[in-house]
């Protein structure tokens, strides 16, 4: 049998009829990719537990960086052509992304216009998704067409910047200098612990931005401890300062506590600060439970994740295993290959069972999980101090 060019071109159109891809935009070139790279394990495991098929389609996955060399960490422009990419390829049907929340709000919109389905793993800067927590315009910015198609499987960072300032005013601390890295995320959950603490009624020392690129902080250490604070709360990550700042708070001499959110949960910030600087002087927030701790089938997840990569996950990875099974789980319900009807299907998830425990999105896009704890670093690890929301 002879086979002709249509024929030829009509098998071409229909094998990639067969295939969705799913694609994740994370930072992989810096410090971050320690964690970003058990959140790429997590994708795959989710995918390789169906045999990379769901809905009679087979499924192609694709490790996308959003980081750049020159920056060490994500990059806007890397982001904004990550996502522009993304919707000129009809064969990817869903984006797990970002890690960082700055990187969120540049892909938004873009996505948004495509109906293309975004499933973040890690942002937690409110105004994203919840109306009032951020800017006039937020988040009806990042929705032009009107229409949610952005989902977070981690808890808001008003949620977590609430159960910060509570724990630094019951554990005692008198007087609280705020910190942040003057992006979105870290300036966003330094404000809401600033106002949860003003609330409070635990003095603010001092508030304001750093330079990320500054060699040390010194100077800024000096004048904490002239103000008399003993608690430093720094909103921002691994990758714009704390580990700088937690060894310059020490050699400086400041007799205060370090206090940081989620994103600075993950083994960089102990190599870059260094354990002696951390141990017994540090708190991290984290929305969830740390890997070892999960139940069900979290730690099926845990324990398949030891199995097949022969490490402990980073704090996130269970975030990215998640954020796959609700791709996969949107496509499933939809039943083919649209981008309109997947982005519908997962706006539909409700007491959802995965291996973050029941769950449900909310109109905006949210998850019902509240749950969130405190932990210190002992012997070179992250240790609960308090868990909060169970």
């Amino acid at each position: 049998m002879k086979l002709t060019p249509l024929f030829l071109l009509l098998t071409a159109l229909t094998a990639q009829a067969e295939v969705i891809k799913i694609v994740s935009s994370l930072p992989r070139t810096g410090s971050a990719n320690a964690q970003t790279s058990t959140m790429v394990n997590g994708i795959k495991m989710a995918i390789d537990e169906v045999g990379g098929k769901v809905a009679g389609f087979d499924i192609v996955y694709e490790d996308w960086d959003d980081a750049s060399p020159e920056r060490g960490q994500w990059d806007p422009a890397l982001e904004a052509a990550n996502a522009q990419k993304a919707v000129k390829n009809p064969d990817i049907m869903a984006y797990i992304g970002t890690y960082n929340s700055g990187a969120a709000k540049i892909a938004m919109p873009i996505l948004n216009h495509a109906s293309l389905v975004m499933i973040s793993p890690a942002n937690t800067y409110p105004g994203l998704t919840k109306p009032g927590t951020g800017e006039a315009n937020e988040p009806a910015v990042y929705r032009p067409t009107g229409k949610v198609n952005y989902f977070r499987v981690v808890p808001a960072d008003d949620i977590q910047g609430e159960v910060a300032a509570t724990f630094a005013k019951e554990t005692g601390f008198k007087k609280v200098f705020i910190l942040h890295d003057r992006e979105l995320y870290g300036k966003g959950v330094a404000d809401v612990f600033r106002r949860v603490a003003t609330k409070l009624g635990l003095p603010i020392a001092g508030y304001e931005g750093i330079d990320i690129k500054a060699a040390n902080f010194r100077s800024l250490v000096t004048k904490i401890k002239s103000t008399g604070a003993d608690l430093v709360y720094f909103g921002g990550t691994t990758q714009s300062g704390a580990g700088q700042l937690a060894k310059d708070l020490v050699a400086g001499g400041a007799k205060v506590k370090l206090m940081m959110p989620d994103g600075c949960r993950e083994n960089a910030l102990i190599e870059a600060a260094g354990k002696e600087n951390l141990e017994g002087r540090a708190y991290v927030t984290f929305g969830g439970l740390p890997p070892s701790q999960l139940k069900g089938k979290g730690r099926d997840f845990y324990e398949a994740y030891k199995k097949k990569y022969n490490a402990e996950p980073e704090a996130y990875a269970v975030y990215g295993y998640e954020a796959g099974k609700v791709a996969l789980e949107g496509i499933q319900r939809a039943g083919k290959k649209d981008r309109e009807a997947i982005r519908a299907a997962v706006a539909g998830i409700t007491d959802y069972e995965g291996a973050l425990g029941k769950w449900s999105f909310d109109a905006n896009g949210d998850t019902s999980l509240k749950v969130m704890m405190v932990e210190e670093i002992k012997n070179g690890q992250f240790s609960p101090v308090k868990i909060v929301g169970q």
